[in-house]
Parts: C-alpha cells; sequence; structure tokens
C-alpha cells in the first residue's frame, strides 16, 4: 500500500514594502491605510489638523500622495469613516511609545502564598506571620492556605481560628479581599496590602529675628562706652614785671684801722 504524499504549499516570504503607499506597509492590524481603505467616501482630516470635509477616496488618495504622506482611517466606525494624512510609520512609533508609558505605569499585583496547618507551633506561627507581613510591606497580596490532615478534616473551626487571628496580627498593613472558605482539604483567605501613603515633607519654619523687647531673655551685649575725661587747664605762666620801681642799694663802710696799729 502507498502511501499518498500530502502536497505542501509553498513558503511565502512577507513582502516588505518598497514604496510609500504600499498597502502592505501595514505590519500590524490596527488601522487600514492607503489602498485598505474600503469606504467610498471619508471625513478627510489635514496633518495641520484642519478638516477638509468629506471627500471620494480616490482625490484622498491623491491628496496624500501629492504631500508624500499615508491615508490612515482612525475612525472606521463614524459614519463616514474618519481618515487623517500622516506619516504611518511616525504613527506607529507613537502608538508603541503611549503603550510602553502605559505599561510603565500599570502596577504589576503579585500574589503570594503562605500555607499553614491546624496544629501548627507558636514558633512556626510568629515566622511565617512576620514573612506574610513583608510581602504586603512589599505590595504583594497574599493567599493564605490551611491545610487540613486527615481527621483535621472534621475541625475546621481550628483553621478558621488561625485565620482569624492572622487578620488582627496584620490589620495594620492589610485587609481581608476574600474571606475564609473551605475549598476541599484547604482553607484559604487573601489579604490586600493597604496603600501606604508617604509622608509629605515638612518644611522648616523660618528663623525669626529676635528683638530684646519680644525675647526678655536675650540677654544683649552693649559696649560699655566711657565718658570723656575733662582735660585740667594748664597753669599760667608769669611774665616778668617791667613797671614795678627798684630800691637804690646802699653800700656798706669800710671798717677804719684801729689806732695804734
Amino acid at each position: 500500500m502507498e502511501l499518498s504524499s500530502q502536497a505542501k504549499p509553498p513558503a511565502t516570504r512577507r513582502r516588505v514594502p518598497s514604496r510609500r503607499g504600499d498597502a502592505n506597509i501595514a505590519a500590524e492590524e490596527e488601522a487600514r491605510i492607503n489602498d485598505r481603505i474600503r469606504a467610498r467616501e471619508v471625513l478627510l482630516i489635514a496633518e495641520d489638523g484642519e478638516q477638509l470635509g468629506v471627500r471620494p477616496l480616490p482625490q484622498a488618495l491623491a491628496l496624500a500622495r501629492e504631500a508624500e504622506l499615508d491615508l490612515v482611517e482612525v475612525a472606521p466606525n463614524a459614519k463616514p469613516p474618519v481618515c487623517k494624512i500622516m506619516d504611518f510609520r511616525r504613527y506607529q512609533y507613537e502608538q508603541q511609545q503611549r503603550r510602553k508609558e502605559s505599561r510603565k505605569k500599570a502596577t504589576n499585583v503579585v500574589v503570594k502564598e503562605m500555607k499553614y496547618q491546624p496544629k501548627i507551633d507558636i514558633h512556626d506561627y510568629t515566622t511565617k506571620t512576620k514573612k506574610v507581613q513583608q510581602f504586603l510591606g512589599e505590595g504583594h497580596k497574599v493567599k493564605v492556605t490551611i491545610m487540613f490532615r486527615g481527621r483535621e478534616m472534621a475541625h475546621p473551626e481550628l483553621g478558621r481560628k488561625i485565620l482569624d487571628r492572622l487578620a488582627v496580627d496584620v490589620g495594620e498593613v492589610a485587609i481581608v479581599e476574600s474571606a475564609p472558605r473551605q475549598d476541599g482539604r484547604n482553607m484559604t483567605m487573601v489579604l490586600h496590602p493597604l496603600k501606604q501613603q508617604k509622608p509629605k515633607p515638612v518644611k522648616p519654619p523660618k528663623p525669626k529675628a529676635e528683638t530684646p523687647d519680644a525675647n526678655p531673655e536675650a540677654i544683649v551685649e552693649t559696649e560699655a562706652v566711657t565718658p570723656p575725661v575733662a582735660e585740667a587747664p594748664e597753669p599760667a605762666t608769669p611774665e616778668p614785671a617791667t613797671d614795678l620801681i627798684t630800691a637804690p642799694v646802699v653800700e656798706a663802710p669800710e671798717p677804719e684801722p684801729a689806732a695804734g696799729a
């Protein structure tokens, strides 16, 4: 018995557009451009945003080719569809940048899981609870699971007691998003972290100029001012008297020699 060989379809290579206005220029099936637009009439918008009114499709394509740009269908569900003359490559680049920005702003919430047992030791409970608080502090959700084994299934209140205690212990950093519920041999509860508000920076108060009247305790240092010392007047020197009358000088007589000398 001969096996019939199935003919394989020939491999097709993706055509790269060689010039502007080619229908295969659109790598992504998001917007129809140029010859892919199916409407007979379009509401045409110029590159600078000016509305050119409703134009037939061939006329709109001619205007786009004349400006060496593309005719892009930006609102296909409108009646008539809205088309804009633009650079489609630049339009794709701007769309990619917007998606990147939106992905950066989106917060990826990761769900962590922590498993307990109904007959858990106090030390193990403390260690696991600290780990749960760490996950919540990092902004992750935490799924807490109580695992029942064997005859422990007959006492679900033990697992509920642990979950209630855990909800109280982490009440400052989380809230209970999903209440405890039985799921086969397990009892689960989901904790959601609270949004932590960033403390606002406190501006330091402006320094106020202190005055002696405003602050009596302030000691104001002043320089001691010494009063000027009055100088004593110099004593007047007596001038020589010129008008005084001088008495005549009397000469003493010479002594006589003694007799018999």
